[in-house]
């Protein structure tokens, strides 16, 4: 009987329904597959595939049902939107946003007055767009090509993933109905397919590059809109897989020589086709981020970029494996990136870098004059368009301002301002040493924490003998801070007894108690003075041109990283109890959104660290200028301020928690604060009362400046540690994720 069964099925089989040709090829590019993964699966030659999608064969028994079942399941992923009714209105011109029904809610209005601490950890987050209100494209979106004379198609088959709640495409702008960015792909038959956000999918009618940039300007609808009002909208970004360079004629990989050049050589064809088209590339050439443009003419731009991820355009530090991705998720991860950051400019430190600028343009347009003609000015808040030099103490060593002193003198710290990240340990008590964990907290975003209402400077700094200090000026501070005693300060309003010992001094990054005068950025003078101790300066050189700089910068990175959390399932209103059991593996909910968090996070370190760029090779040589220093946000000082704002912010947590619960910490590096405890969770030792946090304190939760877990290993675990190494003074946070210990002079 069963066999009769099995006969009556392979009967049935062999007439299976397929779709049409056309639709056949199209399911199989809207999953990213190429003909050779299909015949592959199916077991027939790469010819047989493409003669079935072509329409001159058909499939036969047994592969026709496997075929059939093959494109079922894909016509599920990726349904064929409907056509709209007869008797709709025709479709405007210009096409809706392609993915939303709503545009992000505009930026709140930011405070006037600095954030105190608990302003920095509790801001609420911006409304975001719920998934479940995603809806597809209206038919306008999809067939804008043909609505507008292009020669391209748009189709939106699907995207394998729903993009997150908050990811709009076009962003309420018809000029970018495409959203921000588009993967460009080539299959085997050389069909050129841009994948866009929301699973957009546009065939590419270009057959070189420079027609691929006119393409993308005249009919791709790609880029985003400006971030600010004197601002201006973002360029579209290309990326490029290797199918799309092999199409193009560009190398999939560089060669070593041109790896060590960061660029392919001038002479490429590729290159000179671009120049006999009237395209130009920055200095920079044609690297993996690579600007082609024609010069503007008056306020109209004509400029691509182009991101090469087999090209290590995608730094794995940050991106993880999204270079490897296919065209489609790789899309979504950048995508995502792009609308709740900005369109990625380079790096995630170059965005970071951009995304200040962004948010604060150098200059505006005037009001008209009497002509109604308007010109550039200055732009208010900003940091202008103009390099500044920083003061000699706050100069890295070998900048062209420190060029008379002697060769090989080496700066102490009452010559050079040494604003860094924690990186401090000390032994174990006896006490500590009955326990029986060590667990380590790490403060989310601590870094874009420390920007949020941090007052810095704008212009140039004015040298100031023997002045009052003011908590509110900006500026470095020549100043003896050695009489601060830790072993007695103010928390808060009452002087509290503490074992001073047993606590990183607040002044220095490794943690030693100052020995005498040396140079401070004002949260660190203005600690001791909340410490209750007076301070007074020898000199300083202060910024009276200062404002909140980096609010904006803050503010739209933080909802990103809040919205992106929130999207895998860690948001800002959970218990404690429940955000330690959502933080416990959130990136394997989706491993996609778990690297867009990975790379926001490195957006808020690299920008900081952009601020003081080091020479990159270039023949450069000590006391000369270096390409970094001719940008308007060369700006040391910003990133010392914000340094010392955030380090202070995590002394300021260990006080009150030392004072409160006797506890100390053993080891503490940047963010990460390692202590010892009976039990092996965060909860274990902090003071939480009927889920109220200690004022002040740490307290657990997303939002930027409060802690998450980090991790925890045993009291013998780090005894070991220590005294394989014959590290006393080894620092456990370093190593308290995952308690792998390779190197302990490097922590490698």
């Amino acid at each position: 009987m069963f066999e009769l069964f099995d006969a009556v099925d392979a009967l049935l089989a062999s007439r299976a329904t397929l779709p049409p040709p056309a639709e056949r090829k199209r399911l199989r590019t809207a999953h990213g597959l190429t003909i050779d993964e299909v015949a592959t699966a199916l077991k027939v030659r790469r010819a047989t595939v493409s003669g079935w999608e072509a329409g001159k064969t058909e499939p036969r028994p047994p592969e026709r049902d496997a075929y059939a079942r093959l494109l079922d399941k894909l016509a599920e992923l990726y349904p064929v939107a409907p056509a709209p009714a007869a008797e709709t209105a025709p479709a405007p011109e210009t096409p809706a946003p392609a993915t939303f029904t709503a545009v992000p809610t505009p930026a709140q209005p930011l405070p006037t007055e600095p954030a105190s601490d608990a302003e920095v950890v509790s801001a609420p987050l911006k409304p975001q767009v719920p998934a479940s209100d995603l809806v597809d494209a209206p038919a306008a979106a999809r067939t804008a090509a043909s609505a507008t004379g292009s020669t391209a198609t748009a189709r939106r088959p699907g995207a394998k993933k729903a993009a997150p709640a908050g990811t709009p495409v076009g962003e309420g702008d018809p000029r970018f109905a495409n959203g921000p960015l588009a993967v460009v792909d080539a299959d085997a038959d050389g069909q050129v397919v841009a994948y866009c956000i929301g699973g957009l999918v546009l065939d590419v009618p270009a057959k070189s590059l420079a027609s691929l940039v006119e393409w993308t300007l005249a009919e791709g609808k790609l880029g985003q809109p400006k971030l600010s009002g004197p601002g201006r909208a973002a360029d579209p970004l290309l990326v490029l897989t290797p199918a799309a360079l092999e199409r193009y004629g560009l190398p999939t990989e560089l060669s070593a020589e041109e790896k060590d050049a960061g660029r392919i050589p001038e002479a490429h064809k590729v290159i000179k086709q671009l120049a006999r088209a009237e395209w130009k590339l920055t200095k920079r050439g044609f690297g993996p981020w690579a600007r082609i443009y024609r010069p503007a003419t008056g306020s109209e731009r004509a400029c691509v970029q182009l991101c090469i991820p087999s090209w290590n355009a995608l730094d794995t530090r940050f991106w993880g494996e999204a270079g490897q991705f296919p065209p489609a998720e790789l899309a979504r991860v950048l995508g995502v990136y792009a609308s709740r950051v900005m369109t990625p400019r380079g790096s995630t430190a170059v965005t970071g870098l951009e995304l200040m600028t962004a948010l604060h343009p150098p200059t505006r347009a005037s009001a008209p004059d009497e002509n109604g003609k308007r010109t550039s000015e200055h732009n208010p808040g900003s940091l202008g368009k103009d390099p500044v030099d920083p003061a000699p103490c706050e100069a890295p060593d070998g900048h062209p301002v420190l060029k008379d002193l002697p060769r090989f003198h080496v700066r102490g710290p009452s010559e050079k301002l040494f604003e860094e990240a924690y990186d401090w340990a000390r032994p174990m008590t006896d006490a500590e040493c009955t326990l029986r964990h060590l667990v380590g907290i790490d403060v989310n975003m601590a870094f874009a924490a420390g920007a949020n209402g941090l007052n810095v400077g704008l212009g140039k700094p004015t040298h100031v003998k023997t002045p009052a200090f003011d908590p509110k000026l900006p500026g470095s501070w020549l100043v003896d801070l050695s009489h601060v005693d830790l072993s007695r300060v103010k928390v808060g309003k009452e002087w509290v007894e503490l074992d001073g010992s047993l606590l990183p001094s607040p002044f220095t990054p490794k943690g030693d108690h100052p020995e005498g005068p040396a140079w401070y950025a004002t949260p660190t003078v203005a600690y001791a003075q909340e410490l209750g101790y007076d301070v007074t300066p020898a000199e300083a050189y202060v910024r009276y041109d200062n404002g909140r700089y980096l609010d904006g910068w803050y503010q739209r990175l933080r909802d990103a990283y809040l919205a992106t959390m929130a999207d895998l399932g860690v948001t800002a209103d959970l218990a404690p109890e429940d955000f330690l059991t959502a933080m416990d593996g959130y990136k394997a909910h989706d491993p996609e959104l778990g690297i867009v968090v990975a790379a926001i996070k490195a957006t808020v370190k690299g920008g900081l660290g952009k601020l003081r760029e080091r020479p990159r090779g270039e023949g450069w040589r000590p006391g000369e200028r270096w390409r970094a220093l001719e940008r308007p946000t060369w700006r040391p000082d910003i990133r010392a301020a914000v340094i010392s704002r955030t380090r202070i912010n995590l002394h300021r947590k260990i006080v009150k928690h030392a004072a409160f619960t006797g506890q100390y910490p053993i080891a503490v590096l940047s963010d990460c604060v390692v202590y010892a405890a009976d039990g092996p969770s965060p909860l274990d030792f902090l003071p939480y009362r009927d889920g109220k946090p200690l004022p002040g304190g740490f307290k657990l939760g997303i939002n930027p400046g409060l802690v998450k877990h980090e991790g925890t290993q045993t009291v013998l675990w780090g005894e070991g540690v220590r005294e394989q190494f014959d590290a006393p003074q080894l620092n456990f946070a370093r190593f308290i994720k995952d308690g792998t210990v390779t190197d302990a002079d490097n922590g490698e």
